[in-house]
Formats: structure tokens, C-alpha cells, sequence
């Protein structure tokens, strides 16, 4: 799959077509470079699905959004699961890696601004929340969504073992629960409260989820 620019924490960069905008069908008889309508289909996926929701996604539609038939999107994949499996692994995986910012707390900062500047995306707002509820619903969505988790986490545990490295984390620390931790209160506060985050409330925040991290060092090994 070729592979488009991204901004930082894996959604594409559409300058031309944000994916709150519809795509305009080509001049009839234009030729539409695949991979630029691959990524249109792409873009209108995404905006029907959060307009309607994933159950409700009609396919019909999300052609027309990206100026095309529906046999350009059954031509690519071969059912509605498939296509959004590559649509949501394309931006899934995406994410660049947190970069050594010398310390654990910096380095959860990092991490946060990130993720901050994905979920204050409005269609990623409006998507999320569908897709885990359709995730427990579909055992085929699920799979993806788990597919795609796992291969965030361990993009993330990167940032873990750094800490540990420098000794700021011990060894024992339970890594599962860590990577838990790391976007958890930053995900209930703006998907699930719908609320906003200040710079300032990121670095409370981040220095709150390194000395969490930092508690479970010194607990009874025992809880691990």
C-alpha cells in the first residue's frame, strides 16, 4: 500500500480535502490517479461514518462523497468490513514513535500532545466511541481494532523501556498496565467528557501519570 504524509499521531495530512469536506466528482471522462482515489474513498468513508455510524455506512454514499462508483470501492475490497479494515489500519499504524525527550515525564508530555492533537479532531471524536461499541458488536471489527491497538501499544512501550533504561522505572514494572495508563485520563477527559485540555493541564497531567508509573515500582511486587 503506498504510503501518504502524516501529521503526528498518524492521520493523513489532506490539504486539498480535509475529511470534514466533500470530495468533487472529476470532469467526466478524467482519468483519477489510483492512489488519489483510493484515498478519497478513504476521506469519505471516514465522514459517512461519522455522520451515521458504522452500522449505518452505505456504500453508495461514501462513492459518491469520493466522485465515484461503487464499483471502484468493490474493485479494491470486497465487502464494507475490508474496506475499513485497510481505511482504519492505514491511519492506525501511522504514528510515529515518541522521540527521547530525556526523561520519563518529558517523554509522556510528548506522548500527550500527540494524542491530544488527534482526538481534538472532530471526525476522530465522533468515530472512536462508534467504533468500540461496534468492535464488541463485530467480532470482525473487533479483530481489527485489537490488530491496530496492539500495534500502537508497542510503538508506546518504547517510551517505557527508555524510562527504564535510565532507571527512572524498574524493571518489574508491569508493562500492560503502564501502556494503560499512559493515554487513559486524556482519553476519558476529551472522548468520553468531551472536555478540552490546556497546555498546562498536559503537564500536570504528565507529571501525575509518571509518578503513577513511578508508584508501581515501589509497590509489593506482589500486585504485579
Amino acid at each position: 500500500m503506498k504510503r501518504y504524509r502524516i501529521d503526528e499521531m498518524g492521520l493523513r495530512t489532506m490539504e486539498r480535502n480535509r475529511f470534514d469536506q466533500k470530495t468533487r466528482r472529476a470532469p467526466s471522462g478524467a482519468a483519477v490517479p489510483r492512489a488519489e482515489l483510493t484515498a478519497a474513498l478513504y476521506r469519505a468513508l471516514f465522514t459517512e461514518w461519522a455522520e451515521h455510524g458504522f452500522a449505518a455506512v452505505s456504500l453508495e454514499r461514501v462513492a459518491a462523497r469520493a466522485g465515484a462508483g461503487k464499483a471502484a470501492i468493490y474493485r479494491r475490497w470486497s465487502s464494507r468490513l475490508e474496506f475499513a479494515a485497510e481505511a482504519i489500519w492505514s491511519v492506525g499504524l501511522d504514528m510515529a514513535p515518541v522521540e527521547d525527550c530525556g526523561s520519563l515525564e518529558r517523554d509522556i508530555l510528548a506522548f500527550l500532545t500527540r494524542l491530544r492533537a488527534v482526538l481534538r479532531h472532530p471526525l476522530v471524536r465522533r468515530i472512536l466511541p462508534d467504533l468500540h461499541a461496534e468492535s464488541v458488536r463485530s467480532p470482525g471489527m473487533g479483530a481489527i481494532h485489537a490488530r491496530v491497538a496492539e500495534a500502537r501499544r508497542m510503538r508506546g512501550a518504547a517510551l517505557i523501556e527508555r524510562a527504564v533504561a535510565r532507571g527512572e522505572l524498574d524493571d518489574t514494572i508491569d508493562r500492560s498496565i503502564a501502556l494503560d495508563c499512559l493515554p487513559a485520563q486524556l482519553y476519558w477527559r476529551m472522548i468520553v467528557t468531551g472536555a478540552s485540555v490546556s497546555r498546562t493541564q498536559l503537564a500536570q497531567l504528565a507529571a501525575a501519570i509518571a509518578a503513577e508509573l513511578r508508584s508501581f515500582c515501589s509497590a509489593d511486587p506482589g500486585r504485579h
